[in-house]
């Protein structure tokens, strides 16, 4: 069966870093754009990086740009967030979602049950 599964959330200082996973299963991730995104209680769902299936193509929101790094591995069939100089506006639950392309909106053809993270002090 076709699976997304997230990993790596957790508790995390304000200034601290933390990696994040999207593991696929029943196909191959490298043939999809994958996006990530976040949803913190009473917020709507944002996309905050997504990556091609190429690798070449990366996207960034504002929010996390120069402090996110997407990534990919398709020898794992997985692809990463790297998060660093993390804030408590990070706060969220992260979902990765793949598609065939990194397109705006929650369209994604398959999502992850996602994975929290939590910035505080």
């Amino acid at each position: 069966q076709v699976q997304l599964v997230e990993s790596g959330g957790g508790l995390v200082q304000p200034g601290g870093s933390l990696r994040l996973s999207c593991a696929a299963s029943g196909f191959t991730l490298s043939q999809y754009a994958v996006a990530w995104f976040r949803q913190a209680p009473g917020k709507e769902r944002e996309r905050v990086s997504c990556i091609g299936s190429s690798a070449l193509y990366t996207n960034y929101a504002d929010s996390v740009k120069g402090r996110f790094t997407i990534s990919r591995d398709n020898a794992r069939n997985t692809v990463s967030l790297q998060m660093n100089s993390l804030k408590s506006e990070d706060t969220a639950k992260y979902y990765c979602a793949a598609n065939q392309f990194c397109q705006p909106g929650l369209g994604y053809a398959y999502w992850g049950q996602g994975t929290l993270v939590t910035v505080s002090s």
